[in-house]
């Protein structure tokens, strides 16, 4: 923060230059000016990052040197100072732009306080850019297409897109992505897609579990006209809908197994029958499909069939959840702010350092969509203009759990380890692997040496 250029604009030489030898001694880089027209010259020539602002000023309002400065230098954060503040006055400076507004007389520490919240406010803004930058996250042009963002720089994250960006690069390979609810499984699946030759056509998504038992084989292969009471007219399926493009299966789980067959065998052989029609046509569909629940158990409780399971699972793309990446935190807080205050047409506030704190130890049951909508409930209730902790309640009765072992015998904590997290990943052996930093097959090699059971009651 002590390498940030300052700029500091009124019409007194004598509180510039105060000011300029109070926040030099801090290693802040600071410059001057007297006049707009020398103040708009150094924001053009060494484009300060803040920029400590006057209302009063010779010739012009601050106010319109606020929006002037905000349409030509908008990555310039501006401090308003005067002696002549009302609230009026205030709320239209923030409204314009202003990221703090002190009135005069104000004490240096005051500045200095103002300076360094606001410093803080960059550093976070400064990362999120740097994320948004990065290969390995999506690009803008396909941010635009999925119309949805996707935040974060956590190592686990990295591997999420790295492993979407491949899939989508073959234009057929079938993808299964599985985590928790509000991890962002319908994003990835709209990354894979608008990633992928497939782009230009329908991504059409489907949940598998909203649909009618008496419906199901209509809205999936269509029907003709006549082939029950209320088919009046011929009806195009899901897969004729999505023809050339992608189709995503959401909560694939859910899916009644009568289906499942008639839905391996339209995708084994690449054909649909309408309901009611006696010939098959042709279609070329990729099947994206997801779920928060174990396949695997379901297997075994002869709930979704195995071979169904390997055809939608030829790529299987696993979101871990909020609570193992608390390193996203950060960037997703500050981008939710940022986006909804641009929704709301507010300025966005500044974040308290001790609410990242709060959120990070926080067990998050809801995932990221659980963390939009906490912004968005703080910016609705929001009095100042900074976001503190008192601002996120949180649900007291989902912190995070903390294991201890009653010994140091390394056999008996490596099966206790490897129950756990069977525990927390469902059941689910390629999830769990990852979580213990193994491979599958080391995992079931483990599991049988230790003669671990697999189900929902293991200890």
């Amino acid at each position: 923060m002590e390498n940030l250029k300052i700029l500091i604009l009124d019409d007194e030489k004598r509180i510039t230059e105060k000011l300029k030898y109070h926040l030099q001694k801090r290693e802040f880089i600071v410059f001057t000016a007297n006049t707009p027209n020398e103040g708009f010259a150094v924001l053009k020539t060494e484009k300060p990052s803040i920029l400590i602002l006057d209302i009063m000023l010779p010739g012009i309002n601050g106010l319109d040197v606020l929006t002037k400065v905000k349409e030509d230098f908008a990555s310039t954060e501006v401090i308003m100072i005067s002696g002549y503040g009302d609230m009026d006055m205030v709320i239209e400076a923030m409204r314009k732009g202003a990221s703090d507004f002190i009135r005069k007389p104000f004490q240096l520490m005051d500045i200095q306080v103002a300076v360094e919240r606001t410093g803080k406010f960059l550093a976070l803004q400064k990362k999120l850019e740097n994320a948004e930058n990065i290969g390995s996250l999506v690009s803008k042009e396909l941010e635009g297409m999925i119309e949805k963002d996707f935040i974060g720089e956590s190592t686990a994250i990295k591997k999420v897109i790295k492993i979407a960006l491949k899939a989508a690069q073959d234009n057929d390979v079938n993808v299964l992505v599985t985590g928790e609810n509000g991890t962002g499984k319908e994003i990835i699946s709209r990354i894979i897609h608008y990633g992928s030759p497939r782009m230009q056509q329908v991504f059409a998504p489907v949940n598998s579990s909203a649909i009618p038992a008496t419906l199901l084989e209509s809205e999936f292969f269509g029907h003709v006209k006549g082939a029950f009471t209320d088919a009046r007219e011929d009806k195009k399926g899901y897969f004729e809908l999505a023809n050339k493009g992608t189709l995503f299966l959401d909560e694939i789980a859910d899916m009644p197994f009568s289906l499942q067959a008639k839905l391996l065998r339209v995708i084994e052989e690449n054909k649909v029958k309408k309901v009611g029609s006696n010939k098959e046509f042709s279609v070329d569909v990729r099947i994206i499909s997801a779920t928060n629940k174990n396949i695997e158990q379901l297997i075994r409780d002869n709930k979704f069939r195995i071979d169904l399971y390997h055809r939608i699972n030829t790529i299987e793309i696993h979101i871990p959840p909020l609570r193992e990446r608390p390193e996203d935190i950060p960037l997703l807080l500050l981008h939710f702010v940022k986006s909804l205050a641009r929704k709301k047409n507010i300025h966005p506030p500044t974040i308290n350092t001790q609410l990242l704190k709060k959120l990070q130890s926080y067990h998050f049951p809801g995932n990221v969509r659980e963390l939009r909508n906490m912004v968005e409930r703080a910016l609705i209730l929001l009095e100042g203009d900074e976001l503190m902790p008192e601002d996120f309640p949180l649900k007291a009765d989902h912190k995070q759990e903390k294991y201890f072992f009653d010994s140091l015998d390394l056999e008996k904590n490596e099966r206790q380890l490897i129950v756990e997290a069977l525990k927390r990943c469902n059941m689910n052996q390629t999830q769990a692997a990852d979580t213990l930093g193994i491979s599958r097959d080391a995992l079931k090699r483990k599991i049988k040496k230790f003669g671990i059971e697999i189900g929902k009651n293991i200890v």
